[in-house]
This record gives C-alpha cells, structure tokens and sequence, in this order.
C-alpha cells in the first residue's frame, strides 16, 4: 500500500465524514487562516508546522465549541502520522482518540475513532479487523443520523474486498450508490466511476465501456472524481495503446508496478507482467520493513542500515534476528520476574490477610468466651458467697434451688468447654468410629431422658413419637448420639415460648437412614439463614446463652458418622424443625 494513496483517499473521507454546518465562524479569516496553515503544513510532511498549527486550530474549535470539527483535527493527526509511517504513533492517537471518546460519553463521535482503527488495521495489512472496524463505523452512523456520510465507508470496505471478491465489491457500490442518491447525490458521479473500475476488474468490458462513455459526459459537464485517472489507464489498455497506459500509471499512479503488471497481463505480455509484479513486490517489501523499524524501539538504527545497505541484506537481515531474539528474550525474561514478582507478592498479601483473619477471629472467639462464660461464673460466683454467709437464713428449698442453679451453670460452662474441645478435635481426627447395634427407641429415650436430667430441662415439655418398632437396631454410638441430639434438644429448649412451649422429636426410617426431627414452637429460623445457623459462633439472638457452637457441633459429630444434620427450610412452623439423617447400612 502506498503512503500517498492513504493520504489522499483517508483525507477524502475525512472531509465526506464530516457533516455539514453552518457555523458562521468557518467563514472568519482567523478560522481560514488557521486551516490554511494545517492544510499547507499537512501536505508538505512538516511535523513541527503541522503540529503547531493543528494545535491552534483545535484550541480555536474548542472556544468554538465545535466538537465535530475538533476530533475531525484529532483524525488528522492520525492520517499525518500514517503519512510517515509511524503506525505505532498513529495506532496510540487512535487509541487515545476513542479512550477519550468513551470517557467523555460522546457516542455521536465515536465513529471517528472507529474509522480511524480501520484504517489503521488496513495500512497494516490486517484486512479482517479494518473490515469489522468499517463495518461499525456504518452502523454507527446509521445510529447517530450520518446517513450522508455513509457512501465513503462502503468504498472503504469496496477497496479491501475488490481484489479478493469483485462481486461483493459490486454490491458494497450499489449500496453506496443507494445511500448517496438518497441522501448525497454530490457524491454520485465519483460512486459510479468506482463501479466502472470495478467492471473492469471483473472483465466485463460491455459494462466498462458504457461506464466510461458515462464518466466522459460527465466530465465535460464539469464533474469530477478521484477515480478519473484510473478509468483513463484501462481505457488506453482496453483500446490495446498498451504502453501509453502503462507510460500513464508510472506517472499518475500511486501502485505503478500493480497498475502496469495488470496492464500488461490483459495484453498478454506476460514476461513485462511478471516483471512488473516482481518490482512492486521489492516495493511492498520496503514499506514492510520501514513499517516494522517504525513499530519496534532500539532496533531503528539497524533497519535504516539495512534499507542504506541492502547489498549486504543477508548479513544485515541476520544481525536484526539475532537482536529481535535478544530483545524477545529480554522482553520474555522481564515478564517472567515481573511476573514472578506478583505471584510473589499476591501470595504474601493471601497470607497477610489470613493472618490477619486468623488474628480476628481469635480476638472475637476470646471475647465472645469471656462475655459467655462470665455469666454463669458470676452466677456461681454470688450463690456461692450467699451459701458461705453463715448470716443468711436459707429454707432448705432456696437451698435446693440454689444449689440447682449453680449445677446448671456449671453444666453450662463445661458444654461450652466440651463444645470448643471437640470442635477443634474434629477438625483434625479422622479415625473411624467403631459403631455398635443398639434398639433405636430405647436408645433415643435414654439419649432424651439423661439431656432432660443433666440440663435440667423440664421432660413433660418434650414428647417422642416413633415410627419404628421397639426391636428395631441399627449401628450407633451412645456417646456419639448424645453429641448429637443434645445440642439440637438445648436449642429447641432455649427458643420455646413462655407458655405452651413444647418439643417434639420423632424418629423413622427407610431404606438406607434413619431419619430424626426435633421440632419447636418457638420463634422459628428465617430460610435464608438455613447454613448460617452451623457455623461456628453464629447466634441469631445474641442475648441467648452459649457461644454459638451447639448446631456446629452437631452437625460435625454427625457428619463424622457419616450422616448430617440440616434445618428444614419446608416446615411451615410455628418454629423450625431440624433433621438428622444417619446411614443405617
């Protein structure tokens, strides 16, 4: 691709983008002035003119208040970069350009950055990604209402495709030509000079000679087009003046070797085709390699070295691979410590903040201990001083409930201590629990009547209802069972009503479980809180007594018999029921 085709058609589209406004300033002196400078700078490839006059006439547009015309300016900047070849320069201002374009929200612009890629990706050879961009810059403007503009993006799409399929370039141009009747008709006479080329990349000549008797009409009417010359050079090679056209492309034409292997190979001089084919290639592969120098820091110098020196390519050519593969290497090896690094670094930060979890949760489990524990002891504490106050006249019933209250308090104390010294045991020991047959009823009875003793616990609240018979056994563990059941019976005591409360627990079987529920009428359990309830110090009522453990405990003495316990979220109430499933086989 030549740089001087870019520069003309990409700031053709530019001008045929841009809507029409009737902005009285672009009629001032200072805004002709200015854009005068910009244009003359632009095409003499002065970078510190067209920098400084691009400047102030885009800080002239913004006091304007002139969006449109100020990322127009921007778009320039790309072109003047793509001009000398610095794509990598012209690929970050387009990407500046559409990074600024979203954080400003100005979607009605968009297209501009879009289009900008495109041709970007196209100058490059990436025909794939400047078709998608193109085809977002259509549907962008379509959006936004640039219908007019439409026609110039479609020969964008037309220019990439007509080589590689003529038929679809044909149909990109009668869509344009569709757009620009309706909407556009400037644009007309230039349209169909395109589609003329086109006919005669596809060997209709019928088509060709109509288009270009067409085209001649309308350039004694005084119309022109940017394909003008082009239709020229196939007309003299369609009329067999082989080599004034192949004379003409070398003079007028930006792709002479292209435009003349083509010129030569419909005339069936196949040697002068080959020829010419091969010098364009030499031609293509220098703009390669000035691109490459242009995209690739440090190794300028070299590349310069190799375009002044290329009878010495093969030892020049060597010397840039051996120092792309030391920069490759460098550059893999970089990323490789950086990357180390992070690693390092996120797997420092994972046990800093575990540590610094671990070091919370041990201050909230002191606390919440202290805070639970305190209470009894000081309960324990006071009877004890009123019992050794040989001044207190005690009856013998204040003395018995006295003396109930501290066993109870103390049970709690060392529920609490159990609680935490087989939690912390069962996270870590796995050894198989040897389970013994025991007569389900007669097991759960004693399981409920030693809790209603050791805790005292009022029995007459708690009925048991069994669905199986009284010689039914199943393998079991006494010890295990109590683990089980007692912190699940503590908790339906501890949420019962003042009155009526009662608890029931029923038992049945089936196939492979033995199932258990323990119900209450109390105050119930959100579902949503279904899981939260086991886990560790969790308490729904913080003013109950305990340190949240007792449904953890439950489930993990469970859990270690191979079964589970888990609230019923379906239980319609009132109060909740929880289920123990253990294995029978």
């Amino acid at each position: 691709m030549n740089i001087k085709t870019i520069l003309s058609a990409l700031m053709l589209a530019l001008l045929l983008a841009t809507p029409a406004q009737a902005a009285d300033y672009k009629e001032s002196p200072e805004y002709l002035t200015l854009f005068d400078s910009v244009h003359h700078a632009f095409n003499d490839g002065d970078s510190a003119r067209f920098y400084a006059a691009v400047r102030q006439l885009q800080d002239y547009l913004l006091v304007q208040n002139d969006q449109h015309a100020y990322y127009t300016q921007r778009c320039n900047e790309i072109v003047f970069e793509l001009n000398r070849m610095n794509i990598f320069g012209s690929y970050k201002l387009a990407q500046q350009l559409s990074k600024e374009l979203t954080e400003k929200k100005l979607d009605k612009e968009m297209y501009m950055a879009v289009n900008m890629m495109g041709h970007v990706y196209n100058y490059t050879g990436n025909k794939d990604l400047a078709k998608q961009c193109f085809w977002d810059v259509i549907h962008r403007m379509e959006k936004e209402g640039y219908t007019e503009s439409i026609p110039p993006i479609y020969l964008n799409l037309v220019n990439i495709v007509i080589d590689e399929n003529p038929q679809e370039a044909l149909k990109l141009i009668d869509k344009a030509l569709e757009i620009a009747h309706a909407t556009s008709p400037t644009r007309v006479f230039d349209i169909e000079a395109r589609r003329t080329l086109a006919y005669y990349k596809l060997g209709d000549m019928e088509r060709f000679v109509e288009g270009y008797k067409a085209y001649k009409e309308g350039a004694a009417k005084g119309l022109s087009s940017v394909h003008g010359r082009q239709l020229e050079i196939r007309w003299l090679a369609y009329n067999g003046q082989t080599d004034e056209a192949v004379r003409m492309a070398a003079e007028i034409t930006d792709d002479p070797f292209e435009t003349q292997a083509e010129i030569y190979s419909q005339a069936g001089r196949w040697q002068e085709a080959f020829e010419a084919l091969k010098k364009g290639t030499a031609e293509t592969d220098s703009v390669n390699s000035i691109l490459l120098s242009s995209s690739m820091q440090g190794i300028q110098n070299e590349l310069e070295m190799y375009e002044v020196r290329r009878q010495q390519s093969r030892v020049m050519f060597y010397s840039m691979v051996i120092v792309i593969s030391l920069l490759l290497l460098l550059i893999a090896a970089l990323v490789y410590i950086v990357q180390s690094r992070r690693r390092h670094w996120r797997q420092m930060e994972i046990a800093y903040n575990r540590v610094l979890e671990a070091d919370k949760m041990k201050a909230e489990f002191i606390q919440n201990v202290s805070h639970e524990v305190r209470t009894p002891l000081n309960i324990i504490s006071g009877f004890a001083q009123v019992l050794a106050d040989p001044s207190n006249d005690i009856t013998d019933d204040e003395r018995r409930h006295i003396s109930e209250t501290m066993m109870h308090n103390t049970r709690i104390i060392t529920t609490m201590i159990n609680e935490v010294l087989e939690i912390a045991r069962g996270d870590s020991y796995d050894t198989a629990i040897e389970l013994q047959p025991f007569r389900c009823n007669e097991l759960l009875t004693h399981v409920i009547d030693s809790f209603c003793k050791d805790r005292l616990r009022p029995k007459e609240l708690l009925s048991f209802e069994s669905g199986v018979d009284d010689d039914f056994s199943f393998p079991s563990h006494e010890l295990f069972m109590q683990r089980i059941l007692n912190p699940l019976l503590d908790n339906a005591y501890k949420n019962l009503p003042p009155q009526d409360g009662h608890v029931i627990v029923r038992v049945a079987k089936t196939e492979q479980f033995l199932e258990i529920d323990i119900e209450d009428n109390g105050e119930g359990i959100p579902a949503k809180d279904a899981e939260r309830v086991f886990e560790r110090f969790v308490k729904l009522d913080p003013f109950k007594e305990g340190l949240g453990l007792g449904l953890t405990f439950s489930r993990t003495m469970a859990r270690r018999m191979g079964g589970d316990v888990t609230l019923d979220t379906s239980y319609a109430g009132p109060g909740c029921r929880f289920k123990v499933r253990l294995q029978l086989n």
